[in-house]
């Protein structure tokens, strides 16, 4: 009889903020896969996929990628991204479009983030690679509290079954999920996920969840194509401030 204990499915998800280059010390071994969002791509050479956005430069792309990797395009993004509400309601920034392109995907254990704080400084480096276009910080209106939506993602997916986590040890950072080291992800096994799991439910405020969900369905904000931002006049600021705070709330 095969008495073996099934391994988590952890997928560590990686962004390019200054600190992400730590990770190229990294044993491999704590993760299933390994996505890398944009210009990760040059931290590790073991990634398994690799999701950018369709205005991405040709030229900052890797001439070679790792044996089975993948790249992950709009085409593939964006009806996952839509299978959790869409754009609008999910925030049009690639940290969080990475991270629904995992659920729908690859429906992990455990969401592990790392370089994806979304803190940017006014000195030094805005990222690994030098100074670069702060995604997060344009003017969108999908995009007006990022905790709001990053509160929305993590309990989205644990509704679903899957933890996120942040393995940044930075002291700021515009992502609420729980902190970790490299050491507690890699001695996670299906018991103590189950307990976790448990725990971070009961942090869940059911009843601002609910007035989210049904406020994001009276609203009716989805653009099927992706293409929000041809389509703002549509969109109230006000609305959506009111399921930002809501959003919000929905974590004790």
């Amino acid at each position: 009889m095969n008495t073996a204990v099934q391994q988590p499915r952890i997928v560590l998800i990686l962004g390019s903020a200054p600190d992400a280059v730590i990770s190229r010390e990294w044993d491999r071994s704590p993760f299933t896969s390994i996505v890398a969002i944009n210009n990760a791509w040059a931290i590790r050479t073991d990634w398994d996929y690799l999701i950018y956005a369709d205005d991405f430069p040709n030229d900052r792309l890797p001439s070679t990628q790792p044996a089975l990797a993948t790249t992950v395009r709009s085409g593939e993004f964006v009806p996952a991204q839509n299978a959790f509400g869409g754009f609008v309601y999910a925030g049009g920034t690639m940290a969080f479009t990475a991270a629904y392109w995992a659920l729908y995907t690859l429906k992990p254990d455990v969401l592990a983030f790392f370089g994806c704080d979304m803190i940017y400084t006014k000195t030094g480096h805005t990222h690994f690679y030098g100074n670069g276009t702060a995604d997060p910080l344009r003017q969108d209106v999908t995009l007006r509290s990022l905790e709001a939506k990053s509160s929305r993602l993590f309990v989205t997916a644990l509704r679903g079954e899957t933890i996120c986590l942040n393995l940044s040890s930075l002291p700021e950072s515009r992502l609420v999920f729980p902190r970790a080291t490299l050491e507690f992800v890699a001695g996670m096994n299906p018991r103590a996920i189950d307990g976790l799991r448990g725990a971070l439910a009961r942090l869940i405020d059911r009843d601002a969840v609910s007035l989210a969900q049904s406020l994001e369905t009276n609203l009716g904000y989805f653009v099927e194509d992706g293409r929000y931002w041809e389509r703002t006049a549509e969109f109230s600021e006000a609305a959506i401030d009111r399921l930002d705070s809501l959003w919000a709330a929905s974590i004790g």
